[in-house]
């Protein structure tokens, strides 16, 4: 690939230090579900092309990894809930360590957004409460479906539903990632214990702040005894509005639980703060200087960032990192574009983002300076 280059100023495409691991910038590939694993949820060789080719991010967040059959909510994601799935991801590790980049496996329940046709055997969707999903049909493997009402989990249930995170946590290391990733965003399971539209439980998992975030807490403290705690971060969005989300005390809940986490020392916090991937519109939207209050680590920034943007959010000191979702999609140099002034390969057709092949996924240009 071309020299990246970049003025002193760029603070963007400075180094960081992420904890004990040093980034060689500032850009992170944010999770991106793009549905190549096949049936079997196995990653291969086309997976481990497409981050190769993004590896000039000083770090790279692996696609939502279901953690176990029960968690399953789309179709064709990779799994981690197997040793068979776990050695597979070890080319993809191999092949973006080459490039000289260190890769976090993003861990993830969809809860209430799944189906019982993905797990037959489990039957129908979990969550903290029985309460239906709102909102488009879901894609499943016999079509699209509407939404089911959730089975809400006995109290019972969840400590098997943390040791499921464990474990994926334990075959993650043994596959060779750097970390991993906890994903509470985006109205999956996590997501659903913390917001009170979702958990309306009268156990110790409901009620108030500590209660509703007691789930995450559970999963975060289980997965401290696999990984350090700087090789753990956890990704939060507390503006959302996707899979039926937003609670009228969200500013509260996710203080609290940004307050919380804080103590563990985690590698990062990773913050959905900006709203193009919509916004519940039930409050003035949480910032980055919010979330900087009150987490003492480092902190990551996501959602509609251009190179500008992110340079003054790094600049303003509220945040340390900027991840980068839709333009990572169709410019696998986004760093070297960045670098050097180059313009952005425009945004690639939405019908290929979750197709099964390389189009839409491999086969984006890179750019070819004529100077």
């Amino acid at each position: 690939m071309p020299e990246i280059k970049h003025a002193d100023t760029d603070l963007l495409l400075s180094p960081f230090h992420l904890r004990d691991l040093l980034l060689k910038n500032r850009v992170v590939l944010s999770p991106l579900t793009r549905s190549r694993a096949g049936q079997e949820r196995l990653a291969n060789a086309l997976m481990a092309e497409y981050y190769s080719q993004r590896a000039s991010a000083g770090l790279i967040i692996s696609e939502a990894t279901v953690i176990s059959k029960q968690a399953i909510g789309w179709l064709n994601s990779p799994g981690i809930y197997s040793d068979q799935q776990g050695e597979a991801w070890k080319q993809v590790v191999a092949a973006v360590h080459a490039k000289g980049a260190p890769i976090f496996l993003q861990l993830w329940h969809c809860g209430r957004a799944s189906h019982s046709s993905f797990h037959e055997q489990e039957g129908l969707p979990v969550a903290p409460s029985a309460i239906r999903m709102e909102g488009d049909d879901i894609h499943t493997p016999i079509g699209k479906q509407s939404h089911e009402t959730p089975r809400a989990l006995a109290t019972g249930e969840i400590p098997s539903i943390v040791e499921d995170y464990r474990l994926a946590a334990e075959r993650a290391r043994r596959a060779g990632f750097d970390g991993v990733e906890i994903h509470a965003a985006n109205g999956y399971l996590i997501d659903q214990f913390l917001q009170s539209r979702t958990n309306q439980r009268s156990d110790r998992y409901g009620g108030n702040a500590e209660n509703r975030f007691r789930f995450l807490d559970e999963i975060v403290q289980a997965i401290l005894t696999v990984w350090p705690a700087g090789r753990v971060g956890v990704h939060l969005s507390p503006n959302g509005n996707f899979n039926d989300m937003g609670s009228p005390d969200f500013h509260e809940t996710f203080l609290y639980a940004a307050t919380r986490l804080s103590r563990y020392e985690l590698g990062y916090l990773h913050v959905v703060d900006g709203l193009a991937f919509g916004f519940h519109e039930l409050g003035p939207p949480m910032t980055l200087a919010e979330f900087r209050t009150v987490f003492k680590g480092p902190l990551i920034g996501n959602c509609g960032y251009t190179k500008e943007t992110a340079e003054a959010a790094i600049r303003s000191q509220h945040v340390d990192l900027i991840s980068f979702g839709r333009p990572y999609i169709s410019n696998p140099d986004l760093v070297e574009r960045f670098g050097n002034g180059w313009p952005l390969n425009p945004l690639s057709d939405m019908k290929t983002w979750y197709s099964f092949d390389e189009v839409g996924y491999t086969d984006f240009p890179i750019y070819r300076s004529t100077r």
